[in-house]
């Protein structure tokens, strides 16, 4: 929901955005315990059928949260830049709202091989090793997109 026309000038299309969060490198996810307390936390992901992966521990804050409610958002910054002659600043962002959820087994190993295929390109063996000694010690979250906004001020 918009906040005023201002914001409408910035915003972008929904094509715009996901190309945006495909293009991005890492982003904050959030999510909120049992008592209510946010808590976002950064990693690396990758888009696939319009889904967001990412890994990490077999426990945690962010597991506990998921457990207990699975709605989150996910924030990408592409690109950001401060303009101090203008007192304003030049960005690219996108906002994912979802669901989360653990994987299953095969799924993980696939999306673990496809975090290696775009942060590591060059180490694919390399990486297919690491992910054989420590699939067992990592779960991978799916986040499922319900909708994203965009925002781009040049």
């Amino acid at each position: 929901m918009m906040r005023n026309a201002r914001d409408a000038n910035k915003q972008v299309t929904s094509s715009d955005a996901m190309e945006m969060l495909e293009q991005g490198e890492y982003g904050v996810l959030s999510t909120v315990d049992k008592a209510g307390q946010p808590y976002g936390v950064p990693l690396n992901y990758i888009i696939i059928d319009n889904a967001i992966y990412l890994h990490c521990a077999l426990e945690g804050h962010k597991l506990e949260n998921i457990a207990a409610n699975s709605n989150v958002c996910f924030t990408v910054i592409n690109y950001s830049e401060i303009v101090p002659a203008s007192f304003t600043a030049k960005y690219e962002s996108v906002i994912v709202f979802g669901r989360a959820n653990i994987t299953g087994e095969k799924e993980k190993i696939t999306m673990l091989t496809e975090l290696v295929n775009k942060y590591s390109p060059d180490y694919q063996e390399k990486g297919l090793k690491v992910i054989e000694a420590f699939k067992d010690k990592c779960t991978v979250i799916r986040i499922s997109i319900d909708h994203l906004t965009g925002m781009r001020k040049k």
